[in-house]
């Protein structure tokens, strides 16, 4: 059923899914994903070698890397993958879409939890960096080359490096315009520049 699950997702997550061969054949993310339930298994029974070869081969073919001891809930979907990092203590949780580029990374030499929780329905955009033991809320998304450090509450818009939160969630018919954000940036500069014209008027 997990099969046949994974592929019906694909289908709501990418307009551009034509066919099931098409799903079956050439979608590297869902790939990666079988192939880490594989040696997250393997990992879970102690077998860490072959359960690291697994993956090791898996980041080959797809170029996609999951490290077998993150723990990855139902309905996660990859769209595109290439260069996507998976740290070893993640914890994904359902309905969870995220693009190419993207790491879930690490900051730490310790050998405890390293590396973000994903919450539920969360959309991670292209090239965005999410870094330690940090906490991405349920709802929440992260705008496209974003660099997040820090906990991230539910149904919460990030962007920008580092990431700065701007506003609240969104309809979940739009979940997936995680292009359209209000500059953070543009906001401070016009204060910036406003400041200036304010000190210019007043030395006049």
């Amino acid at each position: 059923m997990r099969f046949k699950e994974d592929i019906n997702n694909v289908f709501k997550k990418d307009p551009a899914a034509k066919s099931v061969v098409e799903v079956l054949f050439c979608y590297p993310g869902l790939h990666a994903v079988w192939l880490h339930r594989i040696s997250h298994y393997l990992w879970s029974k102690k077998f860490y070698f072959i359960a690291r070869f697994l993956s090791h081969i898996s980041r080959f073919l797809t170029g996609i890397e999951i490290h077998p001891g993150a723990k990855i809930g139902r309905r996660f979907f990859i769209d595109h993958g290439m260069g996507v990092v998976i740290g070893e203590t993640c914890e994904i949780g359902d309905d969870v879409l995220i693009y190419q580029g993207v790491v879930l990374g690490g900051v730490s030499l310790n050998k405890g939890k390293r590396h973000p929780t994903i919450g539920n329905n969360v959309v991670i955009g292209a090239g965005a960096i999410i870094l330690g033991n940090i906490k991405i809320g349920d709802n929440a998304r992260i705008g496209a080359g974003s660099v997040v450090l820090k906990d991230v509450p539910n149904d919460t818009t990030v962007f920008g490096v580092e990431a700065k939160p701007k506003g609240m969630g969104v309809e979940k018919e739009k979940i997936l315009e995680h292009n359209k954000v209000e500059s953070f940036y543009e906001e401070e500069l016009e204060k910036i520049i406003k400041e200036i014209e304010e000190i210019k008027r007043k030395i006049k």
